[in-house]
């Protein structure tokens, strides 16, 4: 399986005036080839790729040590590929009718990292992070990283000038088998995060509502100074910090949610929910972002996977409205939080729905829809 693991530098002040030099000089390069790519164009109409532009810049990271000489033919080939990617992404969007946004040149503060081949200019020491043209960095090891199977190395700049290094890899693990259990369907929504067939009920964790006071007064800060000035730069920071600080407890809740759900359940019914909907209601964005649904899905997927339990994607049309005994569908209002039917169900809106998610997968097919999960189709716009 596929694995990612990623890990806190501590650069020496020297190491980290290196870093922030090696990533500079990577931005350069990705800019002159994003450059060259679009004067190709203008003047032959034609298109390259990364083969064509690979022999021209492997000799001017040769002519031109001062600009490109820290970075190794491996960094730059990565380079190279990441323009190529920006590119397909680009076609790709205008060909599925969407926003196209056409790559653009780099800014200091919008690149922040560089790929390199593990081995190749970079390698793991003991306690020790080896990077050519930097040195032995102190690196703080969470967890262990097995180092036969590591293939990419990404180095990226965090808010507040703090570096961190991703090894990614193929474990050469299989997939478990599936394994046997219980079962359980999970209705998400605005109201409370997860409400589970069970009857276990999940609060929502809503850091950025947490937050909202600092945010606003550290925003109020950086309006006042001066731009570009030394203050601004550092409110910046703080500012920037924050906003991660927020997004790693969000992360924090999504990854012991789910480790806690594939542990204990086998088979996970989950909705095939319109995300983009509710990011774009001006009423509910805010809280649809704090909540991170989209987040929850990616991380279920994965470590369901990885645990051997099935989650199933299932229409979610009617599930608030039909009641789990009986079947009858009786329109409710989004305020009634209580279902309550002439065939003796009473039980919370959501559990109920929750149910109804869990009896649809029963009763479909039976095979995992991971791919559904994750991407969050556009298919139903009930919002809790």
């Amino acid at each position: 399986m596929q694995r990612t693991y990623q890990y806190r530098l501590y650069p020496a002040d020297q190491q980290a005036d290196q870093l922030e030099t090696l990533v500079c000089q990577g931005r350069l390069l990705y800019n002159e080839a994003l450059s060259h790519r679009r004067h190709i164009y203008k003047h032959t109409g034609q298109t390259i790729r990364f083969f064509d532009q690979w022999p021209r810049f492997r000799e001017e990271r040769k002519a031109r040590l001062e600009d490109f000489g820290l970075l190794n033919a491996t960094s730059v080939q990565q380079l190279l590929r990441r323009l190529d990617k920006s590119f397909a992404a680009f076609f790709r969007r205008i060909n599925n009718g969407g926003k196209p946004g056409f790559p653009r040149f780099k800014g200091i503060g919008r690149f922040r990292s560089l790929d390199y081949r593990y081995g190749d200019g970079c390698r793991l020491k003991g306690d020790r992070f080896y990077l050519q043209h930097v040195g032995d960095i102190r690196i703080k090891q969470h967890r262990p990283c097995p180092q036969g199977c590591l293939k990419h190395v990404i180095i990226t700049r965090k808010a507040g000038g703090r570096w961190y290094v991703s090894f990614q890899g193929d474990d050469g693990m299989e997939p478990p088998p599936r394994k046997d259990g219980k079962a359980v369907g999970i209705d998400v929504g605005l109201y409370r995060a997860l409400s589970l067939s069970d009857g276990t009920l999940v609060d929502a964790s809503l850091k950025l509502k947490a937050s909202l006071a600092k945010l606003r007064r550290a925003n109020r800060a950086f309006a006042r100074k001066q731009r570009f000035s030394g203050r601004w730069h550092k409110q910046r920071q703080q500012l920037a910090r924050l906003h991660e600080r927020i997004a790693n407890q969000r992360k924090d809740f999504w990854h012991k949610t789910t480790d806690w759900l594939t542990k204990h359940y086998a088979l996970i019914a989950v909705e095939e929910l319109n995300l983009r909907f509710m990011l774009s209601n001006r009423h509910l964005s805010r809280t649809a972002y704090d909540m991170g649904l989209g987040l929850f899905n990616a991380m279920l997927a994965y470590k369901a996977e990885r645990a051997g339990c099935a989650v199933v994607a299932v229409d979610p049309k009617y599930t608030s409205q039909q009641c789990s005994g009986c079947g009858t569908i009786e329109g409710k209002p989004l305020a009634q939080r209580w279902h309550s039917c002439f065939c003796g169900v009473e039980l919370d809106r959501d559990v109920n729905a929750a149910v109804n998610i869990l009896n649809k997968a029963r009763s479909g097919p039976t095979e995992p829809n991971v791919e559904a999960v994750s991407s969050g189709v556009l298919r139903e716009s009930r919002l809790i």
